[in-house]
C-alpha cells in the first residue's frame, strides 16, 4: 500500500484532536489567542478584521483568507488596530461564542493543532511566523472552507464530528496550498520522481536498515548526485532525515502505544534498545520512558 508521506507526517506530528471555536462578532471587538505549544488558525468567514501581533504591522483580513500561525505566538484578531482585545474562553473543543457590540458583523472560524515540537520535520521549519493564504487563489483551499463555513452555519445533527474531521484536514490543504509551485523544500521533494520514492520507502518502512548506497540504488541514482539532490531539497542529508523520522515515528508509538520499550525500538529500526534510547533522548531531551509518561494521556 502506497503511503502519503505529507499526511503521514502530520499525522505523526499532531498529538492530539484539533481545537475549534467558531466566533460572530459585532464591531468593537478584540479577541487574543496563542501562547501555547501548536499551530494555531483562523479562517475569515464573513467580514473582515486585522491580525495584531506585538512589534508587527497590522495585517488586514478579508472574507475566506486563511491565516496559520506556526509558531503558536500570541496574537489577536480585531475589527481595528486600535481595539483591546479579550482572552479568548472555551471550554469545548469545538465551541460558539459571540463578542463585541452592535457594528458591522464579522465571522471567524479560529483554531489549534497541538503539535510534537521535539523532533523539527523539515515539513514545519521552513514556514514562515504567518502563513497568509486567499481561499479565492487556492481552489481546493477555497473549496474546504466553503464547506466548512456551511457546516458551522446549518447546525446539523453531528455537525461538530463534521467540523472537527474539516478542521483537521484544514491543515493539510494549508500546508499544499503554502508549499505548491515551490522549486525548493518539503513539497518539491515528495514530487520529485526519486527524492519523493526515497521519502516514499523511508516512510513505509522506517525499521528497514536503510543505508544511502542502498537508498541511491534503489532509485537509480549515483551515490554523489542522490545525496546532493536529497539535501537540496529536503534540508537534510538522507540519513539524517531517517534517523528523524523514526525517532517521530517513535515518539507517536510512545503516545499511543502501550507496547514494550523493546518493541518500540524495533518498530523503528534499533536492535538495541540501548542505542534506540539514546538516538530518542537526543532529540527530545527526555528517555524514552519519561517522555512516554509524560505523554500517557495520548494512550487509549
Amino acid at each position: 500500500m502506497a503511503i502519503d508521506v505529507l499526511s503521514d507526517a502530520v499525522a505523526a506530528l499532531t498529538t492530539a484532536p484539533a481545537l475549534s471555536v467558531h466566533t460572530s462578532a459585532r464591531a468593537p471587538w478584540g479577541l487574543r489567542f496563542g501562547g501555547r505549544r501548536g499551530f494555531g488558525f483562523h479562517v475569515i468567514v464573513h467580514g473582515d478584521c486585522w491580525l495584531l501581533r506585538q512589534g508587527t504591522e497590522p495585517l488586514a483580513l478579508r472574507a475566506r483568507d486563511v491565516v496559520l500561525m506556526p509558531s503558536g505566538v500570541v496574537h489577536w484578531l480585531a475589527d481595528s488596530p486600535d481595539t483591546a482585545p479579550a482572552d479568548l474562553v472555551v471550554d469545548r473543543r469545538v465551541g460558539r461564542i459571540a463578542v463585541g457590540g452592535d457594528g458591522a458583523e464579522t465571522t471567524v472560524v479560529s483554531g489549534a493543532y497541538q503539535i510534537e515540537t521535539g523532533a523539527r520535520h523539515p515539513l514545519l521549519t521552513g514556514l514562515p511566523d504567518v502563513v497568509h493564504l486567499s481561499g479565492h487563489a487556492h481552489s481546493r483551499l477555497y473549496g474546504a472552507v466553503e464547506l466548512l463555513s456551511a457546516e458551522i452555519e446549518a447546525r446539523d445533527p453531528g455537525g461538530d464530528a463534521i467540523v472537527t474531521a474539516l478542521v483537521d484536514a484544514l491543515l493539510i490543504y494549508i500546508l499544499r496550498a503554502w508549499h505548491d509551485g515551490r522549486t525548493t523544500g518539503w513539497t518539491a521533494a515528495m514530487t520529485d520522481p526519486a527524492i519523493g520514492r526515497t521519502l516514499h520507502m523511508m516512510h513505509a518502512n522506517p525499521a528497514e536498515p536503510w543505508t544511502v548506497d542502498r537508498l541511491a540504488s534503489e532509485i537509480g541514482l549515483a551515490r554523489a548526485t542522490f545525496i546532493r539532490r536529497f539535501t537540496r531539497l529536503v534540508g537534510e542529508p538522507p540519513l539524517t532525515y531517517l534517523t528523524r523520522w523514526r525517532m517521530i515515528t517513535a515518539a507517536r508509538l510512545l503516545r499511543r502505544d502501550p507496547a514494550p520499550l523493546a518493541v518500540v525500538a524495533h518498530q523503528v529500526g534499533y536492535t538495541s534498545e540501548f542505542a534506540f534510547a539514546k538516538a530518542f533522548k537526543r532529540e527530545y531531551q527526555l528517555a524514552p520512558g519519561a517522555y512516554r509518561r509524560e505523554h500517557r494521556e495520548s494512550l487509549p
